[in-house]
């Protein structure tokens, strides 16, 4: 199972947000690039970036943050991006930035047909969906919105088009420290046959746990938990390896 810690982007600093709210925002830090630093000397084997700007369509910070990105990029950790993705086009300058995967929402919600186009381009494993959630139907536009579909209509259908990754959040959770919500991700992961991330709520060493003796969730993000100190990195990326183990 693989961690990605996180790094959320706005106005180019690090920040956290509780349950997606704008007005609910903690900052931890105005050198993303050290704060990378930080988690790859750990071991992170990937980092989460999110562009809460592009994802709340704030254009000039959105842009601004994606310079940000192409510096992240740079230092040689794979980069898992997403937040305001809603066109090919945003895709491409996702990768011509350097990342290694991109994660989709609003626009596998609303032009589903493009999803097929993306993988043919760029390859399964680079093409993740966000299969957010909150009362138990998708989140769109920065968990702003709320579709008529639920993750798994949604996770089933980009399963058809070629999808392998997803990432799931609980956005009642995120940022709250309560903890996630494991049965949840794992009922979405065995129901969907995809690779799922969960995220959202990962509070404490038995989340990790939880989910990777699951046996089927493919990795889990850390926010909060990790920048208020409640989760060591060097500990969950032990624990979530072990699973590799048996």
């Amino acid at each position: 199972m693989i961690i990605y810690p996180a790094l959320d982007l706005r106005g180019g600093k690090v920040v956290r947000l509780k349950q997606g709210d704008p007005a609910r925002q903690t900052i931890y830090g105005d050198d993303p690039g050290a704060i990378a630093d930080r988690w790859t000397a750990a071991g992170a084997a990937w980092l989460h970036v999110v562009n809460l700007d592009g994802a709340l369509a704030s254009a000039a910070d959105a842009r601004a943050n994606l310079a940000v990105v192409k510096q992240l990029a740079r230092r040689g950790t794979p980069i898992q991006f997403g937040g305001g993705l809603r066109s090919a086009d945003d895709v491409r300058q996702a990768f011509d930035l350097g990342v290694r995967r991109v994660v989709i929402g609003t626009l596998a919600v609303e032009q589903p047909e493009i999803v097929a186009a993306l993988l043919t381009r760029w390859g399964a494993d680079a093409i993740a969906v966000a299969l957010d959630s909150r009362g138990g139907k998708v989140t769109t536009h920065g968990w702003q919105t709320v579709a008529e579909m639920t993750p798994t209509a949604l996770g089933l259908q980009m399963k058809q088009s070629g999808v392998r990754h997803a990432l799931y959040t609980d956005v009642s959770r995120d940022g709250q420290l309560t903890g996630v919500n494991v049965k949840a991700t794992v009922d979405l992961a065995r129901s969907t046959g995809l690779e799922v991330i969960a995220s959202g709520g990962v509070s404490t060493v038995e989340d990790i746990v939880a989910l990777r003796d699951s046996g089927s969730v493919a990795g889990g993000v850390l926010g909060t938990a990790l920048y208020e100190g409640f989760i060591d990195l060097a500990e969950a990326l032990r624990l979530a390896e072990k699973a590799v183990e048996k």
